[in-house]
């Protein structure tokens, strides 16, 4: 597993503490990908509610509120493919 993906595990499960309403996993191109459930947050590919799909550094924006997740979507940055209303609600609890 790529340091950046345990860098993105620690930062959401600080972010979102005990777990998700849903299943959402964030694509982070090459480096590989994240779940977050209602059992926290952990590397992996499971099937999911909703994906999310960003380049390292805009999911490092998005983590540190230097870029809105809904801004990141309007601007091409996210890709969004599942549940939207998952996706709404998880860009709140990130914001």
């Amino acid at each position: 597993m790529s340091d950046t993906i345990n860098t993105a595990v620690a930062a959401l499960a600080e972010k979102l503490g005990d777990g998700f309403d849903a299943t959402a996993k964030f694509v982070l191109g090459e480096e590989g990908s994240v779940i977050v459930d209602e059992n926290g947050v952990r590397a992996g590919d499971d099937d999911a509610d909703v994906t999310l799909t960003a380049d390292v550094d805009t999911f490092e924006q998005i983590l540190s509120g230097d870029l809105n997740p809904t801004g990141a979507f309007m601007s091409g940055k996210l890709t969004i493919d599942g549940d939207m209303s998952a996706a709404m609600r998880l860009a709140s609890a990130l914001a």
